[in-house]
């Protein structure tokens, strides 16, 4: 399995980690794509340690090969994972805008995209939030529900990232019945 991540800014960047080591664990083969803003809350050494890849991060970084970036990953996975999905990059994904190597990649995907929202109840409850999931999961997307509990801005409510494992055993899901 041909997993490509994308990973967005969000405080929930350090579950991923664990769950990354899960994919691994798995036997599946992790390649990173992450935002600028996600690279503040893990850095990049830490992706790359535990995908055993290089972190993607620029449509422009220097390549070895001719193949745009974002063409040669979203042809490479058998599905495009987006966990934490920032309430921004959701906007963007729904609008297909495509201002980095995620969303330029997430466009240009044909595989299963599979979305794992994180942010605050009160932004995950506004009405632009819920149209763009709408958008999203009507054009084939898969929408992970976010947990409830409390989250990192000192509230309780839905919008924390499901815990790595849980988040690892519904994409597997995914995956084995697709």
């Amino acid at each position: 399995m041909n997993v490509l991540l994308g990973i967005t800014g969000a405080i929930a960047c350090y579950k991923v980690c664990t769950l990354v080591r899960l994919m691994k664990g798995a036997g599946w083969n992790v390649r990173i794509v992450a935002t600028d803003r996600a690279l503040d809350f893990v850095g990049e050494i830490t992706w790359r340690t535990l995908s055993q890849n290089p972190v993607e991060r620029s449509a422009f970084a220097e390549s070895s090969d001719w193949h745009p970036r974002h063409i040669e990953m979203a042809d490479w996975c058998d599905v495009f994972v987006v966990a934490p999905l920032s309430a921004n990059t959701m906007a963007k994904l729904a609008n297909g805008l495509a201002d980095n190597l995620l969303t330029q990649t997430a466009l240009a995907c044909t595989k299963p995209l599979l979305l794992a929202p994180s942010m605050n109840t009160h932004m995950w409850q506004h009405p632009a939030t819920q149209a763009n999931a709408a958008t999203l999961m009507a054009r084939g997307a898969k929408m992970l529900t976010p947990a409830e509990g409390d989250l990192a801005c000192g509230v309780t409510g839905t919008g924390r990232l499901p815990e790595p494992e849980e988040l690892f055993a519904q994409i597997q899901a995914f995956c084995t019945n697709d």
